[in-house]
């Protein structure tokens, strides 16, 4: 699954990013551990149901659109970025952020299949020939 792949990367690299002195990084990588946790917790509950609360946010994630889930997914995903702009903060970012992408193209709907396109295309000729059709009785009467 990409969003437990943008768990652990998520992870990782905000753990790298405080291994420093600068307080910039520093909160960045803090916010993108907690991104971590977010995500795991929403995506893997099964994995923390010994959390007291971990339940009650997976429901609560579970009850959510997938439009919604896209803008939480990259707006936490973003934060750390806009925080502190570097590679490890980009990359660790990406993955969590692309999972934000995938439900927001979910969120889209299915792809309509061929044959219902191919009657939209039919009924807009039809009209506009009517249409024509209409303009060209008009200049005629006239």
């Amino acid at each position: 699954n990409l969003s437990l792949s943008g768990f652990a990367a998520c992870a990782v690299a905000g753990l790298w990013n405080c291994v420093t002195i600068d307080p910039l990084n520093i909160a960045a990588g803090v916010w993108m551990v907690l991104n971590a946790f977010v995500l795991f917790l929403c995506e893997a509950p099964f994995c923390c149901q010994f959390i007291e609360f971990a339940n009650a946010v997976s429901a609560r994630a579970d009850k959510l659109r997938y439009w919604q889930k896209a803008i939480f997914y990259c707006g936490m995903a973003i934060f750390p970025i806009f925080l502190r702009f570097s590679i490890t903060t980009l990359f660790g970012n990406a993955i969590a952020f692309a999972s934000g992408v995938l439900y927001g193209l979910a969120s889209l709907g299915k792809k309509g299949d061929a044959v219902s396109y191919a009657r939209l295309q039919d009924r807009r000729a039809a009209d506009e020939e009517k249409q024509s059709g209409m303009l060209h009785g008009e200049t005629a009467e006239q």
